[in-house]
């Protein structure tokens, strides 16, 4: 090659050599990126762990629609948590016990007081909602505790249910109204497919709004969200509310499915919530609350406690397991989200 050949060269140019990012930025990347999926590799290596045990019993239609059409409770009881989570509410501990009233309330009002189903599910959502912006004056314009307020508020609704259902479980509400949680597509019923679009919905806030920045903006620093001309205040507000909302939502499509609901009930959703929400900062978004690594989560976790019952575990593995798991999850998302500071 002359420079006649290639005019952009001259007699004692050097030829400019590939530019490649530095041995430490590669290796930087590779590690964000398994930071972000080695919990859903984790998953898919204990989904084929299960299946070499028990391939009889867990490569099953019937284990796949247990895994995904058993959840809904949860997923509706984890994004409402993630609501007042994100802004720097740590933690709603009454989403569990608004999530069981909203439900013991539509079976007693249909069911005891012969309330069009309809009306009464209105009712128990407004109920719920309620709550929820209770639950945010209190924290945030007379500035309470938010874990004094909301662990009050849930033993309260806990109490409360249980004066309404007399200590018992109410049942009784139309089949036709069981439609809402169970009616089948594509083999898994559509509550699974309304937990679904929550969550997107939740993600597609999150990402592409200014209003899910704004919500990240004040979970990150209050005050400096106030100079920026944020309403602090008012997300706030509004993320307590939000809150309460979807999980009086989700009570009514839990009692739907079922038919009724017993008080009690509940309370055994707390420790799941916490561990799945908290094992969410550990997919996708390291160290960061977000709605897909928790619906992920979700799902996870079911998968690793039927797969252990299948195996012969007995009924306290569930708590084993969610305990451990909330311990490891709390541990991981403090570590990543050092790293990210």
């Amino acid at each position: 090659m002359n420079s006649r050949s290639n005019p952009t060269l001259h007699p004692g140019a050097r030829v400019a050599e590939p530019r490649t990012a530095p041995p430490e930025t590669v290796r930087r990347s590779y590690g964000h990126l398994g930071s972000r999926f080695a919990a859903i590799g984790f998953w898919l290596a204990l989904t084929v762990l299960y299946a070499v045990l028990t391939p009889d019993t867990f490569l099953t239609a019937g284990t796949f629609q247990t895994i995904f059409g058993s959840q809904q409770a949860l997923v509706f009881l984890t994004a409402a948590l993630l609501c007042t989570i994100i802004v720097g509410e740590f933690v709603d501990m009454s989403v569990a016990s608004n999530f069981g009233f909203a439900a013991v309330l539509v079976a007693v009002l249909n069911v005891n007081h012969h309330w069009n189903v309809g009306l009464a599910t209105a009712a128990a959502i407004a109920v719920s909602t309620l709550v929820g912006l209770v639950n945010g004056w209190l924290t945030v314009r007379l500035g309470v505790n938010t874990i004094v307020v909301t662990l009050g508020m849930g033993t309260f609704l806990l109490g409360l249910g249980l004066w309404i259902t007399d200590l018992t479980p109410v049942s009784g509400l139309p089949a036709g109204f069981a439609q809402i949680a169970l009616f089948t597509v594509g083999g898994l019923p559509i509550g699974f497919y309304e937990g679904l679009v929550l969550m997107l919905a939740f993600a597609y806030v999150m990402t592409f709004t200014p209003l899910g920045r704004n919500m990240r903006f004040v979970g990150a620093n209050r005050e400096v969200s106030r100079l920026a001309g944020v309403r602090v205040n008012r997300l706030r507000l509004g993320a307590f509310t939000v809150a309460g909302l979807i999980a009086g939502t989700g009570g009514v499509i839990s009692a739907a499915a079922t038919g009724g609901f017993d008080a009690t009930v509940s309370q055994s959703y707390l420790l799941p919530i916490f561990a799945a929400t908290f094992l969410g900062t550990a997919i996708l978004e390291p160290g960061r609350f977000n709605p897909l690594g928790t619906l992920i989560a979700v799902y996870f976790l079911a998968t690793g406690i039927l797969g252990l019952q299948l195996l012969g575990a007995s009924g306290w593995v569930s708590s084993v397991f969610y305990g451990g798991v909330l311990v490891i999850a709390v541990t991981i998302s403090t570590l990543l989200h050092r790293k990210v500071r």
